[in-house]
């Protein structure tokens, strides 16, 4: 995996010469003809004082096309548009504005919708094809030049060039793994200061925060790591922290990368393949980042196809991917904003499919559940500008602000109302209609929450024989797994928690259980297994009266986890949630003969008891626990 694509090249045949073709950025420029089509290098590697000497002389280069990805500096810094036809993989905020947009020379920006990994074979075999390309590197070393912090496609790039230009940084850092070109590869170098480019993620905000400690709810120990551009990635990295032995397989390091190396939190002692080290494409940062990079053999820089290939041998690999709008069905958009062109394919869609195939992997996607503008992020059907780049069949994880939902294997309707929970409050409603409208869920569909999913509720509790379960509000989808529960309890349970004998709990019974608003209203279930695959055990619900400020409140306990705590665990944690939230006390109905459920229930003590006809009538007060209580009785 280490090898360079320029591996056997003589990197002593012209290294000592190198310096005969150092001529200026104009005399580069000069030398590539009109009509070329030109590979320009990638993020914080961009070769600014080239690009910008074409862009001084347009008329020498009347026809030119500029092949390139994400950049920073390619649009020309004395005028509101660029001289040339741009061909670009990612559509960044520089360019943003001309994409699709033909400007006084008639030439353009126009956005190329491919993957980042396809690219190097496309630039092999012709199939994007280029005249030259212009590069950044670091000062020759031993006949051999380092892409530094850029490796990407470059080296598939000046493979394929019949004219290779480099700006050598002395500021670049040598970057190890498979980052070399031979001095004799490139024909002509052009000096340029430094530093090198730095990169800085603005703040992501509160609702950024909430989405980034959702996805970290997920990530476990040991997992390896992707993260793509964008600020709510980077902002997970920063949730992690109490994470252990992660590693980092990914197109692009950031700062961030860098915080959890310092930390001991990313070793990469867990990972199934290149075994301690952080293998990466690209990095993106500040010098602190690149002072840490140079020399260092623990930094794998590989070209892009390279990073990619080596996916399918790694275990537990975790992808997150920003997107910017989802449908209800899960088809998700990652390269339009508010209807325009914005962003790209990058590597995401490459590394959220080997996530979902990795054992043991999470590949997720990540978005605000309003647009930037207000509009929602959720709709019925994507808009015209709206392409699928990660289908829905291919979709696992997605979270928002308020919350985070698996949706694989999922029926449609299934989908849907998961989806509305994560939606903004305010366009739950409509986003119902429109999914009765569009035949995805049933016309007397029914969505309770307005709220949050307090996610801070869930807590995982030992029970008295030592297994685990974790205690958690319910979604709406839980309502299949309820009625799972259902079925497997027996006659006799089912006849106490409903009071007849029961043969099914309906589905619309069981959402009845499971749709809460999480204030006048609250379930909990106890589940047990992965969160892709969890099976209820337990449940508990109350239902407020508003006229005497008292909860009607019921439980349902597996019968093969009966004996256990669990209904003492759920007990107490409703109760909790319930003295948190106004509610003065519960009522509950139980069946004479029923003693476990009523030991459960007046195990606090100051409990009112009423029996006639066979059913004690309780009240019981709430009551908010105590920090360090225990959640099951010692």
């Amino acid at each position: 995996m280490n090898a360079t694509p320029f591996e056997g090249t003589d990197v002593t045949a012209g290294a000592s010469g190198w310096r005969a073709r150092v001529v200026s950025a104009e005399d580069a420029a000069a030398a590539i003809p009109a009509g070329s089509t030109v590979y320009v290098g990638s993020a914080c590697a961009t070769p600014r004082t080239v690009v910008r000497a074409l862009e001084d002389h347009p008329f020498e280069h009347l026809g030119m096309r500029l092949v390139h990805h994400l950049t920073d500096g390619v649009r020309n810094a004395l005028s509101t548009g660029t001289n040339f036809e741009h061909r670009t993989l990612f559509v960044g905020a520089e360019l943003a504005d001309l994409v699709s947009r033909v400007q006084p020379h008639g030439v353009s920006v126009d956005y190329v919708p491919m993957s980042l990994t396809d690219l190097p074979a496309s630039l092999r075999n012709g199939r994007v094809r280029i005249d030259a390309a212009v590069v950044q590197v670091t000062p020759p070393r031993d006949g051999l030049v380092s892409l530094g912090v850029s490796v990407d496609a470059a080296p598939a790039a000046i493979e394929s060039a019949g004219l290779v230009v480099a700006e050598v940084n002395p500021a670049m850092p040598w970057t190890e793994g498979a980052s070399t070109v031979p001095v004799d590869r490139i024909d002509l170098f052009v000096e340029v200061p430094g530093p090198v480019i730095s990169y800085e993620h603005p703040g992501v905000g509160d609702v950024g925060e909430r989405i980034a400690g959702y996805v970290a709810r997920v990530i476990d120990d040991g997992a390896t790591i992707q993260v793509g551009l964008g600020r709510i990635p980077t902002a997970v990295l920063a949730h992690l922290t109490q994470r252990r032995d992660l590693g980092i397989h990914s197109d692009v390091i950031t700062d961030a990368v860098l915080d959890l190396v310092e930390a001991g939190i990313v070793t990469g002692t867990s990972k199934s393949v290149d075994v301690g080290a952080v293998v990466t494409s690209a990095a993106m940062g500040t010098q602190r980042l690149y002072d840490a990079i140079a020399d260092n053999p623990r930094f794998q820089f590989r070209p892009i196809d390279e990073v990619q290939a080596g996916l399918a041998a790694q275990h537990r690999l975790v992808s997150v991917t920003q997107a910017f709008r989802v449908d209800l069905t899960g088809q998700v958009c990652v390269d339009a904003l508010g209807g325009n062109l914005y962003g790209g394919l990058g590597a995401q869609v490459d590394f959220h499919r080997a996530a979902a195939q990795s054992p043991g992997g999470k590949a997720i996607v990540a978005l605000a559940s309003r647009q930037p503008d207000g509009s929602p992020a959720f709709v019925a059907d994507l808009g015209p500008n709206e392409a699928v780049a990660i289908p829905r069949h291919e979709v696992r994880w997605v979270a928002t602000e308020f919350g985070i939902v698996y949706l694989h294997g999922r029926s449609l309707r299934e989908r849907t109302m998961a989806l509305v929970e994560l939606a903004h409050p305010d366009d739950r409603e409509a986003l119902l209609g429109a999914a009765k409208a569009a035949g995805l869920v049933p016309p007397d569909q029914k969505f309770r929450s307005r709220q949050q999913y307090p996610a801070a509720e869930e807590r995982r509790v030992e029970l008295k024989d030592g297994s685990v379960v974790l205690i958690r509000p319910t979604h709406t989808g839980d309502a299949p797994l309820l009625q799972d529960l259902f079925f497997r309890m027996r006659p006799e349970d089912v006849r106490t928690r409903f009071f007849r004998n029961l043969s099914s709990l309906t589905r619309n019974a069981a959402e009845h259980l499971t749709n809460v608003g999480y204030d006048s209203e609250m379930a909990f279930v106890a589940v047990r297994g992965e969160r892709e695959n969890e099976e209820v055990v337990g449940s508990a619900q109350y239902y407020v009266d508003a006229d005497s400020g008292c909860a009607d409140v019921a439980y349902m306990v597996d019968s093969a986890w009966q004996g256990r705590g669990l209904g003492r665990a759920l007990n107490r944690i409703i109760s909790d949630y319930a003295a948190r939230h106004g509610v003065r006390a519960f009522t509950a109905d139980v069946l004479v003969g029923n003693d476990a459920m009523l030991h459960v229930l007046t195990s606090g003590g100051d409990v009112e008891v009423r029996t006639a006809n066979g059913i004690h009538e309780l009240r019981v007060p709430t009551r908010a626990l105590a920090e360090g209580e225990s959640w099951i009785a010692s």
